[in-house]
């Protein structure tokens, strides 16, 4: 194993994983406390929209997934600002929408690229250093807004009215942590893929919350929780000859029913 670390795609794969584990598990934590799941996941989808762009213009595939998810996400939120109630029905046609118009492209290109199966299922071996490099400028902008917003996005995460009556804008958080959802959407598309990103973004922290006293170290050991799926599963699907997004997330799985199990045991244990 320790002769494997030494090739440049393992490398980059390692970095790349634990670059998009550590999104997850911040980001994913505001997808939790806020219950924007589905906005998290129409985002994800939608952003197959700029996979399309990417290949019908032939331009770099991550900075277009980039601008595409980027608007995709503020389109949500300028649609479901002042419409929480209606949240479903919107994303859900932005969600179509997007990956109509990433199909449609891709359909109008010349010829057929196997690379946008990475797309949708991940490919974390393939990740090249400068996605790696764009990666890791990401997570720093990412971490950095997080920090400096933090207050404003605890307050906003658990009482949206009461924010507003302190005098905290509302709107403008609302399109931050929507942008935020975007950036770390495009970090995990190549680990593990459009279809299977929502479960990277939500067993991590939905397994720590209800042990953690504040937001902050419900971001961080979602981090390390996320970095754990993904080292594991990618040393598994090497040992077997895996795809490695499809097994990165079956190992979240596992470890999360038997968590779930091992709680229900115990406390059946304790009662008894």
């Amino acid at each position: 194993m320790f002769e494997l670390l030494q090739l440049p795609f393992m490398q980059n794969a390692l970095f790349a994983g634990v670059l998009a584990a550590v999104a997850c598990g911040v980001i994913g934590s505001l997808v939790v406390v806020n219950r924007s799941v589905f906005m998290a996941g129409g985002i994800a989808h939608a952003a197959y929209g700029g996979v399309g762009i990417a290949f019908f213009f032939a331009l770099p595939a991550l900075p277009c997934i980039v601008a595409f998810s980027l608007f995709i996400a503020l389109v949500m939120a300028a649609l479901t600002v002042k419409k929480r109630g209606r949240m479903d029905t919107i994303i859900g046609v932005l969600w179509a929408v997007g990956m109509a118009i990433g199909i449609i492209l891709v359909d109008l290109t010349p010829g057929y690229n196997v690379d946008l199966m990475s797309f949708l299922f991940g490919s974390i071996l393939a990740v090249p250093k400068s996605d790696v490099h764009l990666m890791s400028i990401l997570v720093v902008f990412i971490l950095a807004v997080v920090t400096y917003f933090y207050k404003e996005l605890l307050s906003t995460s658990y009482d949206r009215e009461f924010s507003q009556v302190r005098g905290i804008k509302v709107v403008p958080l609302h399109f931050l942590v929507s942008a935020l959802i975007a950036l770390a959407v495009v970090m995990t598309i190549r680990v593990v893929g459009l279809i299977l990103i929502m479960a990277l973004f939500t067993i991590a922290p939905y397994l720590v919350e209800k042990y953690v006293s504040s937001l902050a170290k419900m971001m961080l050991f979602s981090s390390l929780l996320n970095i754990l799926f993904v080292l594991t599963g990618l040393w598994l699907s090497y040992k077997f000859d895996l795809t490695s997004g499809a097994t990165i997330i079956l190992t979240a799985a596992c470890f999360f029913i038997l968590f779930k199990c091992g709680v229900i045991l115990f406390t059946k244990l304790r009662s008894s």
